[in-house]
């Protein structure tokens, strides 16, 4: 019995004991400014603390972050609607009491799944301002987080707005009182980009990332700033859309007048899911795409260096790249197909179009028609190139038919400009073109940002609401690389194709105007011998009686006509 008693006691000190230590490890300590790893256990709740906060602390920032899942962060150990935010770039912002030297957080995961990440916690003094101090739209009373959403064309954040600081156990200042200087009117929000190595979708890539661009002055350092809005402007931003490239956004707070400054919670985005079985982030580069490019990148390389040569052929490429968009856009915007059927379709129409350009050449033999299309297309490209650059995100541009007039007109500036050099421009199309489809193939393997001078237009064209967003991407060592190979590519082409054809005729003649030709001048030239020729069928009889006569059999002869 007295074994049985102390085998009892034994079993209840190790229960204590493990209990003990499972809430240690739902435990974490944090360190102002330094970035902790934290593991949510399955079904558990994690308790983040800080403590010995100094005096001259007014508030805190907690922020976490994943790398797709959501967390949630609360203020409580069970999670309150007001209370708590969930998201994978997840946080929240506590005010001190006079004598408030440690705060505590709680993290778990909306479904009771395991997750990790990491968290930082970063201290402001009153001097600072307060991020989404004046939030008035989430549910959160005081709303430092920025929310994201995306989708093809577009990705659209949206914070609330600051205040400007106070100390301890003050009274905030008002939101909606303008009363000049001394009010948060006179803050000033600045938006910036973090690109992320291109085709790194990795967890490591994004946590080095993120602590490049926690804190104001690694923004700073490290980011691209985008733009500055003023209190009066909404807040609220779009830039274009990049999937499959990681990206770090992020919104600092700044008070002119004390020349201080705080920073919201950044958020990351890949532009696509890592959870859809369907069109998600492992999906980017199907095989259909791999396919489609790969083609058109051979036959890029082709037109690049022999296309005038064989003027068939660069024909049928141009009218299918030409028929190709054409359809595409058709079809995107008037049905909700597939993308690989879309895909399929886009190809098959794009081959109508390719053959109905060689026929019209073939047929009636206009050249210039045929040049006008490829010019078209050359001037497209130009067009595209010149919006790509920092010219595109210019505020006047924002306006959907300012921006269309100028790309138009430059559009069809291009083919005018070389109707008094129709076989150079056809040559330097040839280059250019064929160049950017190898670039287009490469991009069906690996990223590249140079696949977005065309894409943003198709982007445009397809959604009303591309205007507004931003549409800058980074360029990056493989975007420099084949930045090199295009102009290689286009200089090698084009040199070597106004060499060879130098002694050529400008264009090669089309087959049926030719035959036309030349069945005009038998018909009307007396002197030529082949104007006297027997009609081909009765050639054709003629030769079909001589093999009779040789066939018949020895020994028979052909009756004498009495």
């Amino acid at each position: 019995m007295p074994l049985k008693r102390e085998c009892l006691v034994i079993l209840l000190v190790l229960s204590w004991v493990s209990s003990l230590r499972a809430q240690d490890e739902n435990h974490v300590m944090f360190s102002l400014g330094t970035f902790q790893n934290v593991s949510v256990p399955v079904n558990g709740t994690v308790k983040a603390d800080v403590s010995r906060i100094p005096a001259d602390v007014s508030f805190l920032t907690l922020q976490f972050h994943t790398h797709h899942r959501n967390v949630t962060l609360s203020y409580t150990p069970i999670p309150l609607y007001g209370f708590s935010v969930t998201a994978a770039d997840a946080g929240l912002l506590s005010t001190l009491t006079l004598s408030q030297t440690d705060v505590s957080w709680f993290l778990k995961t909306p479904d009771g799944s395991s997750t990790a990440g990491v968290g930082v916690i970063l201290p402001y003094t009153s001097t600072d301002p307060v991020p989404g101090a004046c939030n008035q739209v989430f549910p959160l009373e005081i709303d430092p987080n920025i929310y994201l959403e995306y989708n093809l064309f577009e990705t659209t954040i949206t914070f609330a707005p600051a205040n400007i600081g106070y100390r301890r156990g003050e009274t905030p200042p008002a939101c909606d009182v303008d009363t000049g200087s001394s009010t948060r009117w006179r803050l000033v929000y600045e938006l910036y980009q973090y690109f992320l190595p291109e085709g790194d979708l990795s967890e490591q890539s994004l946590i080095s990332g993120l602590e490049r661009a926690a804190n104001v002055q690694n923004v700073q350092d490290n980011s691209r700033k985008v733009v500055s809005l003023s209190s009066r402007d909404r807040t609220q931003f779009s830039f274009s859309s990049l999937p499959g490239q990681g990206v770090i956004l992020s919104v600092i707070v700044r008070d002119p007048v004390l020349n201080t400054s705080a920073s919201y919670i950044p958020v990351h985005t890949y532009a696509c899911s890592f959870s859809s079985t369907l069109d998600g982030c492992s999906d980017l580069g199907r095989v259909s795409t791999k396919v489609f490019f790969t083609v058109t990148g051979l036959a890029g390389l082709l037109v690049c260096f022999v296309g005038h040569r064989f003027f068939k052929c660069e024909l049928f490429c141009m009218g299918f790249c030409f028929m190709a968009f054409v359809f595409f856009v058709l079809i995107t915007t008037t049905t909700a197909l597939e993308y690989d059927l879309r895909l399929a379709l886009t190809a098959l129409m794009g081959v109508v179009g390719g053959v109905a350009m060689v026929m019209s050449w073939w047929r009636f033999g206009s050249v210039m028609a045929c040049v006008l299309v490829v010019g078209l297309i050359l001037g497209f490209l130009i067009s595209s190139i010149a919006f790509f650059t920092p010219l595109g995100d210019l505020p006047v541009f924002h306006d959907d038919v300012v921006f269309w007039v100028v790309f138009v007109c430059i559009m069809v500036f291009v083919p005018l400009f070389f109707i008094r050099w129709p076989r150079e421009g056809n040559i330097i199309t040839c280059g250019m073109v064929g160049g950017y489809a190898v670039v287009l193939a490469v991009n069906a393997y690996t990223y590249t940002s140079l696949s977005y001078i065309t894409l943003d237009v198709l982007k445009r064209l397809l959604n009303h609401n591309f205007s507004r967003a931003f549409i800058s991407v980074p360029l990056q060592d493989i975007d420099f690389i084949l930045i090199t190979v295009w102009v290689v590519l286009g200089v090698s082409g084009i040199v070597m194709q106004l060499y060879r054809e130098k002694s050529r005729p400008f264009f090669p003649p089309s087959p049926y105007v030719m035959w036309k030709q030349e069945r005009e001048r038998r018909k009307t030239n007396v002197l030529d011998p082949s104007h006297h020729k027997p009609s081909l069928s009765a050639r054709i009889l003629g030769r079909i009686r001589q093999l009779t006569q040789h066939a018949e059999p020895a020994g028979e002869t052909t009756p004498l006509l009495l």
